[in-house]
C-alpha cells in the first residue's frame, strides 16, 4: 500500500509518515497542491491525504483538477477548517472522507484503512485500456494477438501508464515512481524499458501504443480510444 501526503505543515507530515510507517504503509510527501496533482497523476497511490490550505494550489483546487483528469484515487481531507460547510464542500468536490485537525493517530489510521479497503474491493486485479488488459496478479499483458509476460520494471511502468490512460505521465515522476528517489538510474533507463514495452505491444498486436510527448513524458494512444473521443 502507498499513500501520498500533501500538507505544508512539515512537522505534521513527518508525524503522519511515522504513523503510516508503523503500519507498514509507504508514503510520499509534498508540501503544496500543485505538486500533489503532479504526483497523483504520475504515481500509483492507494490513497491521497490532502490538506486544504496549501501554497500554489489549495486542496479544493487540487481535487477539482484530479477529478477532472479522471484520477479516482480515494482522497482523505485533513484540515483545521472544521465548519460543516467546508466538509460538505470537500465531499461534494469528490473527497471520500474528511478529518479535522487535531486528530488522534488511531482515528487517522482507521480512516486510512477503511478507505483503502473500500478501494481494494473495486480495484480488481486487471486494468483494461482499449484492447489491452494488464493482469496484476500474473504480470501479463493480454490483447487480440495473445499474452506476454512482463518483467517487474516493465510491469510498474505499464501499470502507471494504464492507470492514467488519457494523461501524459511526466518522465521525471515516472523515473521516481519506478526506480525511487535515491536510485541513480538515468532517464535513458526509462527509454530502454519503453522500447521493450513497445515491442511487446506490437507482438500481441494491440492497438495501444506508447507515445513520447517531447520534453514532458509518455502517454498511451489507441485508434479505438481516439475514435471514442471524437
Amino acid at each position: 500500500m502507498k499513500v501520498l501526503i500533501a500538507d505544508d505543515e512539515k512537522k505534521l507530515v513527518e508525524l503522519l509518515k511515522e504513523i503510516l510507517k508503523r503500519e507498514n504503509i509507504d508514503s510520499d510527501v509534498v508540501y503544496n497542491g500543485a505538486e500533489a496533482v503532479d504526483y497523483a497523476i504520475a504515481g500509483q497511490y492507494d490513497l491521497i491525504v490532502l490538506d486544504i490550505m496549501m501554497p500554489k494550489m489549495t486542496g479544493f483546487e487540487a481535487i477539482k483538477e484530479l477529478r477532472r483528469k479522471k484520477i479516482s484515487t480515494p482522497i482523505l481531507f485533513l484540515s483545521a477548517k472544521s465548519e460543516v460547510g467546508d466538509k460538505v464542500d470537500g465531499l461534494n468536490l469528490g473527497g471520500d472522507d474528511y478529518l479535522t485537525k487535531p486528530f488522534a493517530a488511531v482515528e487517522f489510521i482507521a480512516r486510512v484503512k477503511a478507505l483503502t479497503r473500500r478501494q481494494a474491493e473495486y480495484k480488481g486485479n486487471e486494468i483494461t485500456v482499449a484492447d489491452l488488459t494488464l493482469d496484476r496478479d500474473a504480470f501479463v499483458l493480454r490483447s487480440v494477438g495473445g499474452d506476454i509476460k512482463l518483467g517487474s520494471t516493465e510491469y510498474r511502468i505499464m501499470e502507471i501508464l494504464m492507470s492514467n490512460p488519457k494523461t501524459v505521465v511526466n518522465k521525471e515522476r515516472l523515473v521516481e515512481k519506478v526506480w525511487g528517489w535515491d536510485n541513480e538510474a538515468e532517464y535513458n533507463n526509462a527509454e530502454v524499458y519503453i522500447s521493450f514495452l513497445r515491442k511487446k505491444l506490437a507482438a500481441i498486436k494491440s492497438c495501444v501504443q506508447i507515445k513520447a510527448v517531447r520534453g514532458i513524458g509518455y502517454r498511451l494512444s489507441s485508434a479505438e480510444a481516439e475514435n471514442d473521443d471524437n
